[in-house]
């Protein structure tokens, strides 16, 4: 770019590019801020039907799953809980196991605060993997 410095030609009818490169350049550097702060959706895995005419293993026979019914109550392997006391349970259950892996069926009918806050739950006692679980799978669809 050429700048015209003094001289009479009068009104310079070009237009000034440098006030928009530097509102460019201060709009990229907002986003290469912002970009990393936007919040992740959660980890989980999801539990893969056994083949056809397969037989459960040992480890199969021992999943932990955490259910939680239309009314919000909880449940671990059909054993009736309640949130304040999920968490003692889970470190209870998983302190010999070296395996943490804990899945978690909803309702379908239900809000996802109370799932989101059963996974909080799981990963605040240590347990490394939550996987989600659906009727579909349940089924063996």
């Amino acid at each position: 770019m050429s700048m015209a410095v003094g001289g009479g030609k009068g009104v310079m009818t070009d237009i000034n590019m440098t006030p928009m490169i530097d509102i460019l350049l201060v709009l990229i550097i907002i986003f290469m801020v912002i970009t990393p702060v936007v919040p992740r959706g959660l980890e989980t895995l999801v539990p893969q039907p056994p083949p056809p005419g397969a037989q459960q293993k040992e480890s199969d026979l021992r999943t932990v799953v955490i259910v939680i019914n239309r009314d919000k109550s909880i449940m671990i392997n059909q054993e009736p809980t309640d949130e304040m006391r999920l968490g003692p349970r889970l470190s209870e259950i998983f302190k010999t196991r070296a395996e943490r892996v804990v899945f978690v069926k909803g309702d379908p009918d239900l809000e996802y605060e109370p799932v989101a806050k059963a996974i909080d739950i799981a990963h605040g006692v240590g347990i490394d993997k939550v996987g989600l679980m659906t009727a579909k799978m349940e089924a063996g669809q």
